[in-house]
């Protein structure tokens, strides 16, 4: 069993290598690498098809890689609401929710990023205690394998961070329906750009209280208690 510390750490591994590729990251790369080999050999197994091609590809190549994979492909989005609220005004409110979640924890986000972006959700992941952390996947365990099954199903590198994720949760991933129409433009009017700043994604703030469950999933879909 993986030490907690070491898969908190890990939370954070995975949310960099889903970011858009920079230089920073390339450079990185290798501790990243490093780190995974002696922290969390499982891990590294897992991700070695990613780890090998962000490394053995050109940076320009993995730019627009990431721009057909997450951006130009709706199936794909690393939005999770995306795929299950679309146009709905139901995403609003599930975005609001997320963010008093975060808030909940006493963090805040910075940065332009809309809240249920896949790298900022792990990253919060990773400053939360093991049984919290694991708790907050599970809920999101639908969205994130249904985003890997689109990309295993394209054979995309990415794919192998999705399917780690489900093996770190033992609530087992549901089918979802057919994700409603793409229709970002209301979320980002709302929510972004925001805060000046890119790195961190996430910082201390202040504990809000009144928080309303946070639900990846489609209300029919939830699973019953």
């Amino acid at each position: 069993m993986s030490d907690p510390l070491n898969t908190m750490q890990g939370y954070q591994v995975l949310s960099a290598l889903l970011l858009y590729p920079e230089p920073e990251l390339q450079q990185e790369l290798p501790a990243l690498d490093g780190l995974l080999i002696e922290t969390l050999p499982s891990w590294h197994a897992s991700l070695q098809p990613l780890l090998a091609h962000l490394q053995a590809t050109a940076l320009i190549d993995l730019q627009q890689q990431y721009v057909m994979t997450f951006d130009r492909n709706p199936s794909q989005s690393l939005h999770l609401f995306e795929h299950i609220h679309g146009e709905s005004r139901d995403r609003g409110q599930a975005m609001v929710d997320l963010l008093a979640e975060y808030s909940r924890h006493g963090l805040q986000m910075v940065g332009d990023d809309l809240p249920d972006y896949v790298p900022l959700f792990l990253e919060f992941l990773s400053q939360q205690d093991p049984s919290e952390a694991e708790r907050l996947l599970g809920d999101a365990i639908h969205v994130l394998a249904y985003i890997g099954r689109k990309l295993r199903a394209n054979r995309s590198s990415y794919a192998c961070v999705f399917e780690l994720l489900q093996t770190l949760t033992p609530v087992q991933a549901e089918e979802l329906a057919e994700p409603p129409v793409r229709d970002m433009d209301e979320a980002l009017e709302t929510f972004g750009p925001g805060a000046d700043g890119i790195e961190p994604l996430l910082k201390p703030g202040v504990v809000a209280g009144g928080v309303q469950p946070v639900n990846f999933y489609p209300k029919a879909a939830a699973p019953h208690h």
